[in-house]
């Protein structure tokens, strides 16, 4: 099976957080790798993973990752693929802006996607509009699921109503 999106994290204490990326593709039955790959306890795999992602028919990497959180930036300065980091709020974090701030300054040339702070699921949702832009089936299903969104919204209102 050739994997479409690729979702990797420092840590699998990071997995219960991109779960929710992974589960949302699954969803639009998009195939997805789920893998760990730490930056600086696994350079090396990191380095391969990100060289042969493209090669490897990956289209899109999603990557998360805590603390000093290098993973996106360094698998984004190694691909040409899009790559949507994910801040995660980890054990030893400063309230998570350590994260946040770590993928989202990146330098000019290297961009990294940058969803808010453990918003797996919006990575996902931004790796299946990016595979939806050429796909009209998938774009179709992405058009679906934004209209049970406004419909979600719209039974909330009629049931506050009813109260």
């Amino acid at each position: 099976m050739k994997y479409k999106v690729a979702i990797i994290m420092g840590s699998a204490s990071d997995y219960p957080i991109m779960k929710e990326a992974e589960d949302l593709l699954k969803g639009f039955e998009i195939p997805t790798h789920v893998e760990v790959v730490s930056a600086h306890r696994t350079p090396e795999k990191m380095v391969a993973f990100a060289k042969a992602a493209k090669t490897n028919g990956i289209n899109v990497i999603i990557a998360g990752a805590g603390g000093a959180a290098h993973l996106p930036g360094m698998v984004a300065s190694l691909t040409s693929l899009p790559v949507i980091g994910v801040p995660i709020k980890s054990s030893n974090s400063i309230d998570g802006w350590d994260s946040i701030l770590s993928i989202l300054q990146m330098p000019n040339g290297i961009p990294v996607a940058t969803v808010a702070l453990n918003a797996a699921k919006n990575a996902g949702i931004l790796a299946a509009r990016i595979l939806g832009a050429n796909d009209n089936e998938l774009g179709a299903k992405l058009d679906a699921y934004a209209l049970s969104m406004e419909q979600a919204v719209e039974e909330s209102q009629s049931k506050l109503t009813q109260r």
